[in-house]
């Protein structure tokens, strides 16, 4: 029976997917280990460090759907790691041959190696959904560019921004993740073949040679020296995910409180019943941004699981290593279902440009202020500007008029602005600076 959210009947969809499961599934994590165990073997056997016959037999034989879980459970339990019992297994499908098998490797070679194969896999599935979120967001910011809606800073109106320039903010962030996982692969998709303590010492001076074989057999990349205790790799690739995940919630928590009634400027993609409550027929609860941010706050704890992990002792650690069968699975399969949640809901997302627009007129025109003051302080000077139209803004306020119709009272102000000309400054879509510079370069860049 499941205990965790990751493998419920129920929720397990809702925190993760099926592909990121399957890639750190038992029998993926099996099938990878004995992929390492056969590549090992065949290189050997190339290099005649073990018989070429013997290293055909292993390659021929082992089979790791013919593993018996229940057995290497079993012996797990006694010896604290899977790999004797899963050697044992694949030593007896092999006959003969199987004295040849796992020549020269430690349990930690080939437990990171095959964690490194999944790596890769999970790497893969992250990048596709990257992929389709950076184009559902270019879509948004080009459609968008000229969409006229309120800036916020603490949660405040603060000056004219598009619907485009705030998609192509979340859009830049994106495009440095696919940068990021680009520029980590050759750090973190590294295998392991160093022995007992790391030296190579069994297999004298061939140890380099058939190491350097592995990593080409299996694509993956050299090691320099063994990582058994420097695991700033695998933390990296768990870190970058606290990164992707901590974007997807910063997207996830603007499009939430743009869903609020009062607001009503965005909203997730209309499925029957979703999003709905058991006591109110009338919500529309941002479900999918819920979902997003809950699991951006495992992957953030999985980090810090695996930063702790980096503290290991001397040349085998006891206990940090452990520490990362907990945490690196949970991270990418929490990350994949922030991922999908956010693909799904940008790819759909509802955008309101009548409510922006009419947001945006709610403060009566207060929103540019600074733009008046602008204008205005080319003929008066800056202090003297702020001090008129701060006077407007007051008087504005208190009398629940707009800022032109009080501005149109000042005579130093209709002394130098017409009423169309005040009119015209105090229209947010005049004051929207580089926002469509931005828009464009940040889409260029997507495109390249």
């Amino acid at each position: 029976m499941a205990s965790l959210v990751f493998d419920s009947a129920i929720y397990r969809d809702a925190f993760g997917t099926p592909e990121m499961r399957d890639v750190f599934s038992d029998e993926s994590t099996i099938a990878r280990q004995v992929a390492v165990e056969i590549a090992l073997a065949r290189v050997q056997g190339r290099l005649g460090v073990i018989p070429a016959e013997a290293a055909a037999d292993i390659a021929g034989k082992c089979d790791a759907k013919g593993i018996d879980l229940n057995a290497l459970k079993k012996k797990t339990d006694v010896v604290g790691y899977p790999i004797v019992g899963l050697v044992a297994q694949l030593a007896k499908q092999c006959g003969d041959a199987g004295r040849y098998l796992h020549w020269g490797a430690t349990t930690q070679d080939i437990i990171d190696t095959a964690l490194v194969l999944q790596i890769k896999a999970a790497l893969d599935l992250v990048a596709h959904e990257i992929a389709a979120i950076d184009a559902a967001l270019a879509r948004l910011a080009r459609t968008h560019k000229m969409t006229v809606m309120a800036g916020r800073t603490h949660l405040q109106q603060a000056l004219p921004i598009t619907f485009g320039y705030k998609a192509a903010v979340w859009l830049s962030m994106m495009q440095r993740h696919r940068q990021r996982l680009e520029e980590l692969k050759p750090r973190v998709l590294v295998g392991q073949f160093a022995g007992a303590a790391g030296t190579l010492a069994s297999l004298r001076e061939r140890g380099l040679e058939v190491s350097d074989a592995l990593m080409d057999e299996l694509g993956l990349g050299k090691p320099d020296i063994p990582w058994h205790v420097a695991r700033d790799g695998v933390t990296e690739a768990v870190s970058y995910l606290g990164l992707v995940t901590g974007t997807l919630a910063k997207i996830a928590t603007d499009v939430m409180l743009m869903m609020q009634t009062e607001i009503g400027e965005a909203f997730e993609p209309f499925e029957e019943g979703r999003g709905s409550s058991s006591t109110m027929p009338q919500k529309r609860n941002p479900i999918a941004c819920e979902f997003i941010i809950g699991a951006a706050k495992v992957v953030r704890q999985q980090v810090g699981l695996m930063l702790d992990g980096m503290v290991a002792d001397h040349e085998r650690a006891t206990g940090p290593w452990q520490a990362e069968w907990v945490a690196l699975p949970q991270a990418f399969i929490a990350a994949s279902g922030a991922l999908k949640h956010a693909r799904l809901m940008l790819q759909g997302l509802v955008v309101e440009p009548a409510k922006m627009r009419k947001n945006l007129d709610v403060t009566g025109g207060l929103i540019m202020a600074e733009a008046v003051m602008m204008a205005f302080a080319a003929h008066v000077g800056r202090q003297e500007s702020h001090h008129i139209v701060y006077a407007a803004c007051r008087k504005a306020l208190e009398a629940g008029t707009t800022l032109a119709d009080e501005l149109a009272n000042v005579p130093e102000v209709t002394r130098h602005f017409s009423r169309e000309q005040i009119a015209q400054l105090t229209d947010p879509a005049s004051y929207l600076g580089s926002v469509p510079q931005m828009v464009d370069r940040v889409l260029a860049r997507s495109k390249a």
